[in-house]
């Protein structure tokens, strides 16, 4: 059992606490497969009757998985580069699919891994410090983590427009395109972890301290968002973007410009695809990409630039956006050697 994680029983909650705020708690191997046994024991625990997701420090709940424990072992030569996803996508699938109240406390950055652990529960009660990116095109890598299910039905392409940008999103937005379920003051965390100790009607606990976060920026760009990114290709998109005569428009451009080519229509080809897909078809889905990435060279350069050398000068292949095949990028979506995620 590794200590960057805990399990505790409070009354009849089961509260797991992400423990590594030092390295903004993201999530690495040991962390996935201790959680995935927990909640399988807690599910069959009649004295457990929910699970609270909770996180150590203020700065971050989870800026994401231990990408760079993927790159030293690339870099080492050490086997096994997919079996983390594996194991992470395979937990997405197991929290998606739990038969008791699941209520993530989401306080501070929550990205990539840290969403997979908590967007897919019942509940996702987020403070006024949160701050939410899927951040994987500026990294050679792609929005996983059932991003492929979540994004797609975020209302009026706003997913999409986070796939492909890696755009930020604050409580209010997140309260409006529904990846929160409840906003709340950060000062209410505590007490509500406490209340739901002794909980019998989960909603009722949090609504009672639940708040009115205001409008949503975002959705102030929604028009210009779905006129945009509604467009049937990448470079189709860009032209609206280009055309639109707007500055929330001409930002997103710019920022996109700067992200891997390859991972861009990657998350532009997986959102279409997860719009007819249930969640398990989304998660085998993605799998089968990141098998293809983890042969490839974008994500390694995009982390030697990122968090190794921290240069931010990364070298993509191709280097621009018209440069990208759609039909060798199919091969991303063809089932690995290795076989497909083992989900029905």
């Amino acid at each position: 059992m590794t200590d960057e994680i805990l399990f505790e029983q409070r009354g009849h909650a089961g509260v797991v606490t992400l423990n590594r705020p030092k390295a903004l708690n993201a999530l690495n191997h040991p962390m996935v497969t201790a959680l995935a046994k927990q909640l399988d024991d807690w599910a069959s625990d009649d004295s457990i009757r929910h699970v609270v997701l909770t996180a150590s420090g203020e700065k971050a709940f989870c800026a994401g998985g231990d990408i760079r424990k993927v790159y030293d072992m690339k870099q080492t030569g050490e086997p096994g580069l997919a079996e983390f996803f594996r194991d992470e996508y395979l937990l997405n699938a197991q929290i998606k699919a739990y038969p008791k109240p699941y209520i993530s406390l989401i306080d501070g950055i929550v990205m990539g891994g840290g969403v997979g652990l908590s967007v897919h529960g019942s509940h996702r009660v987020g403070s006024e410090f949160v701050m939410f990116a899927m951040p994987e095109t500026g990294i050679g890598f792609f929005p996983d983590v059932g991003a492929t299910y979540f994004l797609p039905r975020m209302p009026r392409y706003t997913g999409t427009y986070c796939a492909m940008s890696a755009g930020r999103l604050k409580q209010a937005d997140l309260l409006a395109t529904g990846v929160l379920t409840h906003a709340i003051k950060r000062e209410s965390l505590p007490g509500l972890l406490t209340a739901l100790e002794t909980a019998t009607d989960v909603d009722a606990a949090i609504k009672a301290v639940a708040i009115d976060p205001g409008a949503s920026d975002l959705m102030s760009h929604v028009d210009v968002i779905e006129a945009a990114f509604s467009a049937d290709s990448v470079a189709a998109i860009m032209q609206r973007l280009d055309e639109a005569g707007d500055e929330f428009a001409a930002k997103a451009a710019e920022t996109i410009r700067t992200k891997s080519p390859t991972s861009v229509h990657l998350a532009f080809e997986q959102m279409r695809k997860g719009r007819d897909l249930d969640f398990n078809g989304c998660m085998k889905l993605e799998y089968r990409i990141v098998s293809r990435i983890l042969e490839g060279q974008d994500f390694f350069e995009g982390v030697r630039a990122v968090l190794v050398d921290k240069d931010h000068a990364p070298k993509w292949q191709p280097d621009s956006l018209d440069q990208v095949d759609r039909v060798e990028l199919q091969a991303y979506f063809e089932e690995p050697a290795k076989g497909d995620l083992p989900l029905v």
